[in-house]
């Protein structure tokens, strides 16, 4: 028993918890992509893409603000930040709603449309309280109970999709239905759990509100802005190819290069809480090091997985999606995803470091410069390849800028260099690695006692 606490700690429960989504969802689109038509699954995609923006901006605005102002205050304080984040998200989801109630009565479209209006804000108000959630127990450091709280939002709507192929009902608008059953279902657990503490909305103060907006509305910039760095690979190559299967066949891709993410993710969610409460010590060489030690490891750990990644290509693509999507440019462009997935560490924890900085508007204008740059690069790729290579490449360009963006900025409030990244990550995944016998060595001697 001794053995297995050790075992899940903290950084375990975390990477478990961020891998239940890509994972068990790139099950989830293995299977859709696998049932729907090619046109549903277009569809499906396009609504992922706009609900998701919508939920960036939310998180934009709240989630970081919360854990930042959540982690290491008091309890007064926290409930008081809860509440007030509780309120903020209701007012946003109302004005939502509004927006899409008007959308809907006033604008002629097309079925497929109108179901996406329709459920748009209703799955967006179902979602929220599973959200805050999340936010609350990231800043508590509870990744066990974050762990949970994926596994049971994911696993609903896997089910869901599961039943809906067994019957034989497998189209667009029955796995709207499922999504949005999926997200109550989770975010009602959440109430009734208290992990949503929904009743510290009456702790909510104006003057509190005022603060989580104000760091918010720059966040949120960021948030909004970096989706759309994916995003708007999606939404160009509906608006300039008039075949909507090539949509799936790009987000199948994108999909797919997420799993990568899944250590990303997991390290940023373990690091912040951590450098949040370094700086407010003002320990800046602590927090320096919490960078430098996450991003150098995970960018040492990225290089051989991106390289089997590379080779693997066409495997992963039938796997995942299946025989039509072998011959089709999926695999492609899914290597060249490959070939900037080592920029990735940097540039996230180079971006979260200027947020716990009190600096989110340096990393809202680096967050737009990338999006510009991969808007142009988009449409001058098209112009040059005809195919969606083009958008593909557009992105290793798009994020070498952020990097060095990112790295001029930063270097005015922290102390480092490049190379101080890669040596302290050659040096600490040096370090896991040789420790590792001893302690599996250490686990099985627990066991047997």
């Amino acid at each position: 028993m001794e053995a297995v606490k050790k075992l899940l700690n903290k950084h375990t429960l975390s990477l478990a918890s961020n891998a239940v989504m890509p994972v068990v969802g790139m099950v989830t689109v293995s299977m859709l992509a696998r049932t729907l038509s090619g046109a549903d699954f277009g569809y499906w995609t396009f609504f992922l893409i706009a609900y998701t923006l919508a939920s960036f901006f939310r998180s934009g605005f709240l989630s970081t603000s919360l854990v930042k102002f959540y982690s290491g205050a008091s309890k007064e304080r926290a409930l008081n930040v809860a509440g007030s984040t509780w309120l903020l998200g209701i007012i946003l989801a109302s004005v939502l709603g509004i927006l899409c109630l008007g959308a809907f009565l006033f604008f002629d479209t097309n079925a497929s449309t109108a179901i996406i209006i329709k459920w748009f804000s209703i799955i967006f108000f179902c979602q929220f309280p599973s959200s805050i959630a999340l936010w609350i127990l990231q800043a508590q450091e509870r990744f066990d109970r974050m762990f949970i709280l994926q596994l049971i939002g994911q696993s609903c709507f896997f089910i869901s999709i599961v039943i809906l192929i067994v019957l034989h009902q497998t189209n667009f608008q029955a796995v709207i239905y499922a999504y949005c059953t999926s997200a109550a279902i989770t975010s009602l657990f959440t109430i009734v759990s208290g992990w949503a503490n929904i009743t510290s909305i009456m702790h909510k103060s104006w003057s509190c509100i005022k603060e989580l907006a104000h760091f918010g509305k720059y966040s949120v910039g960021t948030s909004i802005s970096s989706y759309l760095l994916s995003g708007s690979d999606t939404f160009i190559i509906k608006f300039m190819f008039a075949d909507p299967a090539v949509v799936g066949i790009y987000y199948l891709a994108q999909r797919l290069r997420e799993v990568i993410e899944i250590p990303l993710r997991s390290s940023i969610a373990t690091a912040l809480p951590a450098m949040s409460a370094a700086i407010y010590r003002d320990d800046k060489r602590h927090a320096t090091y919490i960078m430098k030690k996450y991003a150098g490891i995970l960018t040492i750990v990225l290089i051989p997985v991106t390289i089997a990644a590379f080779m693997g290509a066409d495997v992963i693509i039938d796997v995942i999606g299946g025989p039509k999507y072998v011959s089709t440019q999926a695999a492609n462009v899914f290597r060249i995803f490959m070939c900037y997935a080592i920029l990735l560490p940097v540039d996230r924890f180079f971006g979260v470091s200027l947020d716990i900085l009190n600096k989110p508007h340096i990393n809202m204008i680096k967050v737009i410069i990338m999006l510009i740059v991969n808007v142009v690069g988009d449409f001058v790729g098209i112009y040059i390849t005809h195919n969606i290579y083009g958008v593909a490449l557009s992105s290793i360009l798009t994020f070498l800028v952020g990097v060095i963006y990112g790295y001029w900025m930063l270097k005015k409030h922290l102390n480092f260099t490049m190379m101080d990244i890669l040596k302290l990550g050659v040096l600490e995944t040096k370090l896991i690695l040789i420790d590792l016998p001893n302690r599996f060595r250490r686990k099985i001697d627990n066991v047997e006692v």
